[in-house]
């Protein structure tokens, strides 16, 4: 049940997706509007969405009739687009950092660390995505298991964001963006081929 190299290979896979490095700069825009976050509850609520998926996201999909393999074969190819979005520096997703309608007060840190913050800067539709095609491979606890572990990056990297940003430098952000870019174009053609073929037996 539990498999070290499933739990690796998800982690790495999901690391790549959330991206929280790469976020740096969404993370301190978002930080200027709200004017303060709270890292640990961005990384809770995160963490609670994706596992939420993770268990129910199937059988939403049987409700629809879906089947995993085929949502697998569409995941890879929002997989694709995103590592294109890092490694090539464009911007295909455009999601809405700001929040209308909300006024300035105590709870607003609160709302800015939930939304856009742990949604969707963190657990973003890419991410869901991927936990969902994820299904079609590995074992729901190794990917449960990758999920708790991506919460220690994820929460170092709120808790030192600025740091981390004068450490690396704009060149050096960029640089790991590109690298885990790559990585991650290799698992999308990957997670396609594998899937596929499984749907198309006799065709392939």
């Amino acid at each position: 049940m539990f498999d070290l190299a499933e739990i690796g290979k998800a982690f790495l896979i999901l690391f790549a997706v959330i991206d929280i490095v790469g976020g740096i700069p969404l993370i301190l825009q978002v930080r200027q509007q709200a004017g303060k976050i709270y890292p640990a509850r961005a990384t809770i609520v995160s963490m609670v969405i994706m596992v939420v998926f993770l268990f129910v996201g199937e059988t939403i999909l049987n409700l629809l009739g879906i089947d995993v393999r085929s949502f697998a074969v569409a995941g890879s190819f929002v997989l694709f687009f995103v590592a294109l979005e890092m490694v090539l520096g464009v911007r295909l997703f455009r999601e809405d950092l700001s929040a209308p309608g909300l006024k300035e007060g105590a709870d607003d840190h609160k709302v800015y660390s939930i939304v856009p913050l742990a949604f969707p800067v963190i657990a973003g539709a890419g991410t869901i995505t991927t936990i969902l095609s994820l299904r079609a491979e590995f074992h729901a606890a190794n990917i449960f298991i990758a999920i708790l572990l991506n919460a220690i990056p994820v929460v170092l990297v709120l808790l030192l964001t600025t740091r981390i940003e004068r450490l690396l430098g704009r060149v050096g952000l960029i640089v790991i963006k590109k690298a885990f870019g790559i990585i991650l174009l290799a698992m999308a053609v990957k997670l396609f081929a594998n899937n596929i073929t499984q749907l198309f037996p006799h065709s392939l």
